[in-house]
């Protein structure tokens, strides 16, 4: 099998319902979609992580025209929103690939701080390729990661906290990883909205826990 990452800008339209009343919102930010079916009679569910004010999501989320029904609590510091939605017709053609092509998605869909979403899925080699083969002309692609499915790594990953593998992320894709290093705890610390102290904090946490499961 095949394990495909890729950062995904939708011209018109976004996984997320209420994509375009939060783009600009300075009060509400979309952090990741951790789970997003679709339904036999057309519509989908998804259950959504996002950051910021509980009462202006609501607010969003009910002027929403396309917004059934909508659930939304606090997880820590994040709110998680349960949405019934009419998929916009983006999301419904990229939902349809998954279910075409037999692929999964490998979940969180998670945003990153330009707008783009980074989707990953899991396939046979032919059916990853005529998937993406068949992604709408309207959304953009950006090859990020394309390698033989490794389920040690995924179990790895699962070790962390939600919050952890936010800043995890946040890290390799500023480069802190890279050799030479080419980011700093300050570097992650804007992308991710905290301090760099709670930076390295994480950070040693994450490291500690991963080398320690790979040492077994």
């Amino acid at each position: 099998m095949r394990y495909v990452k890729v950062f995904m800008s939708p011209e018109d339209g976004d996984l997320h319902p209420a994509a375009e009343n939060l783009a600009d919102n300075p009060n509400v930010s979309r952090q990741a979609i951790q789970h997003l079916n679709l339904l036999n009679d057309g519509t989908a569910v998804t259950l959504s992580r996002l950051r910021g004010d509980r009462t202006e999501l609501e607010r969003i989320l009910s002027e929403t025209e396309d917004i059934l029904r909508y659930d939304v609590s606090e997880a820590g510091d994040d709110l998680q929103a349960y949405i019934h939605f009419v998929p916009n017709a983006t999301t419904l053609a990229l939902m349809e690939l998954t279910r075409e092509h037999e692929l999964v998605l490998d979940t969180p869909v998670e945003y990153n701080s330009d707008g783009s979403i980074r989707v990953s899925v899991i396939g046979q080699d032919d059916t990853v390729q005529k998937a993406i083969d068949h992604v709408p002309d309207n959304v953009r692609l950006e090859l990020e990661q394309l390698s033989d499915y490794d389920p040690e790594l995924r179990e790895l990953s699962s070790l962390l906290t939600d919050r952890q593998r936010e800043i995890l992320d946040a890290a390799v894709e500023v480069g802190y990883y890279r050799v030479p290093r080419n980011a700093t705890h300050e570097d992650i610390a804007d992308l991710v909205g905290i301090s760099t102290t709670t930076v390295g904090e994480h950070l040693r946490k994450i490291e500690a826990r991963l080398l320690s499961e790979i040492a077994k």
